[in-house]
């Protein structure tokens, strides 16, 4: 028992001494900050630990002279994000001041300082001065502009949190900052077939508008159906005009390939004996015919965007296709030739090549799909 208990005591000790040493390594690297917390740490294990008590004195000392050098410096910055930075600084320091509050202890030794009312105070400055800058952005009276003012302002309301006046402006550099963009359909007459459905066009553009609602590619475009576009009185910046130039299916293709199938079977059997049968063979002739159905179909969507004034700005071709597959197999000749992997291709189920409303139905929602994906590319560089 004593023989397990020895090791076990000796590798605690080493833990023990290794994280002590941690502080002292993070003391002497520099890192004063991360000393005083590890140091908090250890000495509300072990209150009364002399090491640990003249370092973290120091160590905190030490932090402390660091951040308040820094908030110097940035204070005669002419920067105005100076206060931000001081802020940061004040939040190093209270966040030092609440780590040792909780060990009072601890507390009674360093003797740290509350910089609580000066975080208040340059939080506030640090708002301030985003909204100045944001302001400064708005003046210039452009989307890029008015982008970088809506940044300034979430920053502000993050100093600020909940301010209505922010959010005024927030919302009020959004709005400048949009670009609207409304999707247009062109029938095209050409497509020949009368089970062609333009609603059915209609119904897959807006399921597209949804889906670049839910994921743009860029917080600042923001897409419209010319229904949505009037009901709500949207003067566009942009307009993306979708023209379906054709589906076309290809006749359906079919091709045969043929088996020859002969086996030997047993065709008469002699019994002579229990132990004495003789077996009469001969060959049985099948021939196996699979026949395989192709149809191919493709369609093709032009995308051109324009901006308010009709000057062109990007265009595109979208392509949507795909080959149903249809086979099935026959027999002609004695069935005692075919296999039990022949027979199971026999009786397999036969997939029926759908009827071209099926088909132009399914053609369209993967041109429209693929032009989601077209139309995000474009706006996430935009």
């Amino acid at each position: 028992m004593k023989g397990k208990f020895y090791p076990i005591a000796f590798l605690f000790i080493v833990i023990i001494f290794a994280s002590c040493k941690s502080a002292s390594k993070l003391y002497k690297q520099g890192n004063y900050d991360e000393a005083v917390e590890v140091a908090v740490k250890k000495l509300q294990k072990k209150p009364n630990d002399p090491e640990m008590r003249s370092l973290i004195q120091s160590a905190y000392q030490y932090a402390v002279n660091d951040h308040e050098n820094r908030i110097r410096n940035y204070t005669q910055s002419s920067n105005d994000l100076k206060y931000e930075w001081v802020y940061n600084e004040y939040v190093d320091l209270q966040n030092l001041y609440n780590s040792i509050y909780r060990a009072p202890e601890i507390f009674e030794l360093v003797r740290p300082v509350d910089y609580s009312s000066q975080v208040t105070s340059f939080r506030e400055k640090a708002g301030d001065a985003h909204i100045s800058r944001g302001r400064s952005w708005m003046k210039s009276n452009d989307k890029e502009s008015y982008k970088s003012a809506y940044r300034e302002f979430q920053a502000a309301m993050r100093f600020k949190p909940g301010d209505i006046k922010i959010q005024q402006l927030m919302d009020d550099a959004y709005d400048a900052a949009l670009t609207r963009v409304v999707i247009t359909q062109t029938e095209n007459p050409g497509l020949q077939f009368s089970s062609y459905n333009y609603n059915s066009d209609q119904n897959s553009a807006d399921n597209m508008i949804r889906n670049l609602a839910n994921n743009s590619g860029n917080e600042f475009v923001r897409f419209y159906s010319v229904p949505e576009a009037r009901s709500q009185n949207i003067q566009p910046d942009q307009v993306i005009e979708l023209r379906l130039n054709n589906i076309l299916i290809q006749p359906v293709q079919e091709s045969r390939s043929t088996r020859e199938l002969i086996k030997e079977v047993v065709v008469k059997e002699t019994v002579y004996k229990p132990d004495s049968v003789v077996k009469e063979y001969r060959k049985v002739k099948a021939r196996l015919t699979t026949t395989r159905k192709t149809l191919y179909a493709d369609g093709n969507l032009g995308i051109t965007i324009r901006d308010n004034t009709g000057n062109f700005l990007w265009n595109d071709n979208v392509n949507g296709q795909n080959t149903w597959c249809s086979e099935f197999t026959t027999y002609t000749g004695d069935e005692r030739a075919l296999s039990e992997e022949d027979k199971q291709l026999i009786n397999r189920r036969t997939d029926n090549i759908p009827a071209p409303p099926s088909i132009i139905s399914y053609i369209r929602q993967e041109i429209f799909q693929n032009a989601v994906y077209k139309i995000k590319d474009f706006y996430s560089r935009y």
